[in-house]
């Protein structure tokens, strides 16, 4: 079976959010804190399980541009400086499905790091 691909993808830069439609019918809007905390960067994500990094203080992110990669991928520039993940369509795809999970876990993480959004 054939990943979804994206139908459309819309940039709402006052709502700082990323909107996303795939080819299997799913539409998601993604904030931008939150893809900025997922970013797929070994900044973020490292190179192992264990290197994950709690990014904390990005409440207030927006995303200042988009790029294509390919036919697979786009760039997120973030407003405070960050653009090092390359956001596949599959891996957005999986952001949009695991949102509830995913955003809980990271509220209860920064809430144990005693940290701010």
């Amino acid at each position: 079976m054939t990943a979804p691909q994206p139908t459309e993808i819309r940039l709402k830069r006052a709502e700082r959010v990323l909107e996303i439609s795939f080819s299997d019918g799913t539409h998601f809007a993604l904030p931008a804190e939150y893809l900025r905390i997922e970013s797929p960067s070994a900044e973020v994500q490292g190179h192992s399980p264990e290197q994950r990094q709690l990014v904390a203080g990005k409440r207030a992110v927006g995303i200042t541009s988009l790029e294509p990669n390919g036919h697979y991928a786009i760039r997120i520039t973030f407003d405070d400086g960050h653009n090092t993940g390359i956001y596949s369509w599959d891996y957005l795809h999986r952001l949009g499905r695991e949102y509830d999970y995913r955003w809980a876990a990271y509220l209860k993480a920064i809430d144990a790091a005693s940290l701010a959004r």
